[in-house]
Formats: C-alpha cells, sequence, structure tokens
C-alpha cells in the first residue's frame, strides 16, 4: 500500500510540474497569415465583396486620409486588378500588416474612370482581431489623369516606376540573426531617426546611414547610387549633411504601423510640410535597419491639402513631431 502511495505521490508531482510549464503560444496569425490577408483584402477590393467572413461589422476603412464607407467608393471603387510590386511587412506582435505595391484601376465595363487601366501605387496597413479585418488605412497614388470619356491613361506616374523596380531588393528579404535582433521599439527608435534628421536639417544633426544606405522615392533613385546604379559609398549621409539643409518645416503624424523583427523592417506613416510654399507630402516609408543604422529606404508619397489628418490621429497627434507606435 505505501509503495502504491509513494508511486501516486511521484506520478501527481509529476502532474502538477507539466501542468506548470507555461504552454507554447502560437500567434494568432503568423508571417504568412498576415501576407494572405493583404491579398485576400486586395481580391474583395476587386470583388467589391465586404465579406462578414473577412472583415468586422464595425471595419474602419480610410484612403487618404479620408474616411470612406467601405466597398463603394475610392479605390474600392475602380480597382480592376492586381500589379507587379508586392511588398509585405508582417507585424506578428500586434497583428498588424502593411503592404507597399502596386495595383491597376479603371478599364472595367462597370463605367469605371478612366477608361483604360492605369497603375496606381499603393501603401495598405490592416489590423485583425479574432480572424478578421477591423482597421483599413491605405494610400492611393495615382497618375495625372484628364476628366472626359476620352481621356488616355497617363504613363510614368508613381505606379509605373515603383512597378519597374520589378521587385523588392533582396536585402529587404534577409533575415537578422536571431541574437542580433532588435525589439519592436527599437526599431521604432532607429527609424524615427531619419525623420528627427531630416526635420529643419542644419546639416550637423545625427545620421545614421550605413556607408551602402540607398534611399528610392516614388520608385525613383534619390540617393546613393549614380547614374549606372553603382554604388556611392556614405551618399545619403553626406546628402544630409550637405544637400538637404532646412528643407522640411515639419515632419508630423510620425506613425510606425508595422514592425518586421525577423528582417529588421520599420514601416511608417507621416506627412511632410512645407510651410514657405503651402505644401504637405502624405507618405509611407520603410526603413531596412542593420544594428543600430539605417541601410535602405523606399517610399511612396502624393501631395494632399497642406496639414491634412490622416484619419487615425487627434488633431493634437496630427500635428505633432513625436513618434506613434501603433498597436
Amino acid at each position: 500500500m505505501r509503495v502504491k502511495l509513494i508511486v501516486l505521490g511521484i506520478f501527481m508531482s509529476f502532474a502538477v510540474a507539466a501542468m506548470a510549464q507555461p504552454p507554447v503560444v502560437k500567434p494568432a496569425c503568423d508571417r504568412a497569415c498576415l501576407e494572405g490577408y493583404i491579398d485576400r483584402y486586395m481580391d474583395a477590393m476587386i470583388a467589391k465583396d465586404v465579406s462578414p467572413k473577412l472583415f468586422a461589422k464595425d471595419v474602419k476603412f480610410t484612403e487618404n486620409g479620408v474616411q470612406l464607407p467601405i466597398g463603394k467608393e475610392g479605390l474600392w471603387y475602380g480597382m480592376s486588378g492586381k500589379g507587379t510590386y508586392k511588398f509585405y511587412v508582417p507585424d506578428i506582435e500586434t497583428q498588424q500588416v502593411a503592404f507597399i505595391g502596386t495595383v491597376k484601376e479603371g478599364g472595367s465595363s462597370g463605367g469605371a474612370k478612366p477608361a483604360a487601366p492605369t497603375t496606381v501605387a499603393v501603401a495598405i496597413r490592416l489590423k485583425i482581431v479574432n480572424g478578421l479585418i477591423t482597421e483599413a488605412e491605405q494610400l492611393a497614388i495615382r497618375p495625372e489623369q484628364s476628366l472626359g470619356a476620352a481621356a488616355k491613361p497617363a504613363t510614368g506616374g508613381t505606379g509605373d516606376m515603383v512597378e519597374k523596380m520589378g521587385s523588392p531588393n533582396p536585402m529587404f528579404l534577409e533575415a537578422i540573426p536571431e541574437k542580433q535582433r532588435h525589439t519592436r521599439e527599437d526599431l521604432v527608435r532607429i527609424g524615427n531617426y531619419y525623420f528627427a534628421g531630416l526635420q529643419r536639417n542644419d546639416g550637423k544633426g545625427y545620421y545614421p546611414f550605413t556607408q551602402d544606405a540607398v534611399r528610392f522615392e516614388n520608385g525613383m533613385m534619390a540617393c546613393g547610387l549614380d547614374k549606372e546604379g553603382k554604388l556611392i559609398p556614405g551618399a545619403c549621409k553626406k546628402q544630409f549633411e550637405s544637400g538637404l539643409e532646412g528643407i522640411v518645416t515639419r515632419i508630423r503624424d510620425r506613425r510606425f504601423v508595422a514592425i518586421d523583427r525577423e528582417r529588421g523592417i520599420a514601416l511608417a506613416f507621416g506627412f511632410f510640410d512645407h510651410v514657405q510654399i503651402n505644401w504637405t507630402w502624405q507618405l509611407a516609408e520603410l526603413f531596412k535597419i542593420e544594428g543600430e543604422n539605417i541601410r535602405r529606404i523606399e517610399a511612396v508619397f502624393h501631395r494632399c491639402p497642406y496639414g491634412m489628418n490622416s484619419g487615425w490621429s487627434t488633431y493634437e497627434q496630427g500635428m505633432s513631431e513625436e513618434l506613434q507606435s501603433i498597436r
């Protein structure tokens, strides 16, 4: 009897110890799952189908900073196909996913304008809760287009230039060794150095670029490479030190919305104000970060009304130069 009690006690000890071990928690949605939501979202825009199997009942949708009824207006009205450039930024920790890429708009038989498809650059952020999209935010950067049924589709716009890039640079796909990965907040902090360094720049700020740093804006090289595509070491840092002094009055509503810790990527939405010319750029900008430095930047942007709000911030947040880490 005593032996049985001892055996039972040992068994119970193991059982209690097993129950005390923390369970292995699998993310609600991993990298592939989050990227899949972008694809499903764009399929829904083409089909104009706001399915309750994909979208929460109270989903909030904005395009270019304006809240609109989802499923009826903006890109939802005229999107007719997907483009070729696709850059996903899954944020497993916050269950958000961002995307920079291209889509086709117009050319449908339903009377969408323009009559022939144009290429539109897009930046998208989705928030996923309990398997459904609860927030959908996007920039749609369209080419210049005249009114009228006979108007020809514009070429050479941001969408066309982004598509000419082909695919994301291979360095964006490189995984950071696990022990060298930053926290989400550290990646936000380092990405924000770019905005802080550019705003009211006097050429003497802190510019943490690698020697091989490259920056692309709207599909066009902005620093780092010569006309033949050859690297110019230190060019981006030098540009900040000598060529971009005082160019931006205010960089505000700096909303870091998606962080890919595995690959060292941070994506932010924001606004660049130029008070002297009453001009504002609305943008999405992503940073490839290695160590404490920025190695590559890609941005898409368009002009918007001066002082525009993102549709996701209060007035005070929208006019602030402080960063926001969106969760």
